[in-house]
């Protein structure tokens, strides 16, 4: 079942949900219009009972950066945006969404994943990519500094060193040497992404409530001591050992049974 929104949709596999970029003539780029379509898809999907989702593209590329060709919408109080503006209210509400939801998040990296789109990209909790995929920090390209986060995420994923080479140079990082790097999860051949994505999706989804809890642990982490996570740690496993969950997955250890979990 697919519901369309604008320049995005959602299709629903069992209890996971794909949220599909969907301006493929343009590559998917990213547009005013496209973030709110996905913001609207994420409403969709947050409200629809899913376990977990998956993000990609339609067509040859996920997504080829933000969009040049439109300008960006004036800011609220109808005076004309920059491009900083464009990014706090157009952008970063849908990186922000992805970082916040409940739901684990795995990527299908199709094709390119340009300036944002590759900050996109990176949000996946996983990130499996084509084999044909290729990341790119195209930003130097056109007189721009790194934006979408970038530079807070790559240099965790892949150290300063590697960080720098790809945004100072703007070399394409093909899907094999970013596995390499360990700057993403998998590569998959490319006719088999999404069905490899949505393997994924399935187990993620046939997991316990702990798993948002566990994706938000390591969301905080890089801002805490060793010893403030480890007290979040311990009030986080305080409030899922209250979780139905729990029960179950203790008894079925106890049991020698596997664990049915309910998300809850």
């Amino acid at each position: 079942m697919r519901t369309d929104f604008d320049r995005a949709y959602v299709t629903a596999h069992g209890k996971v949900a794909v949220l599909t970029l969907n301006h493929p003539e343009m590559l998917n780029a990213a547009s005013a219009r496209m973030m709110r379509g996905l913001r609207a898809g994420m409403d969709h999907i947050e409200a629809g009972g899913f376990r977990a989702m998956v993000l990609t593209g339609e067509g040859r590329g996920f997504c080829s950066g933000a969009s040049l060709a439109e300008p960006p919408e004036p800011k609220p109080d109808g005076s004309a945006s920059g491009a900083g503006d464009a990014l706090e209210h157009t952008y970063h509400p849908f990186l922000r969404r992805l970082r916040d939801t409940p739901l684990p998040v795995i990527s299908a990296v199709n094709g390119a994943a340009a300036g944002i789109g590759m900050s996109l990209a990176l949000m996946g909790d996983l990130v499996i990519a084509a084999r044909s995929a290729y990341f790119l920090q195209a930003f130097s390209r056109i007189g721009l500094v790194p934006d979408g986060g970038s530079t807070w995420l790559l240099p965790r994923l892949i150290g300063l060193a590697r960080a720098r080479e790809l945004a100072l140079l703007a070399e394409k990082l093909p899907a094999e040497r970013a596995l390499e790097w360990g700057l993403i999860n998998r590569v998959a051949d490319d006719e088999r992404l999404m069905e490899e994505a949505l393997a994924l999706g399935e187990r993620l989804a046939n997991g316990p409530a702990a798993l948002s809890s566990t994706r938000k642990l390591f969301w905080e982490s890089p801002h805490n001591s060793f010893e403030a996570q480890m007290a979040l740690e311990a009030r986080t496993q305080q409030q899922v050992c209250q979780t139905e969950d729990f029960m179950e997955g203790l008894g079925a250890f106890l049991q020698k049974r596997p664990a049915a979990f309910k998300g809850r």
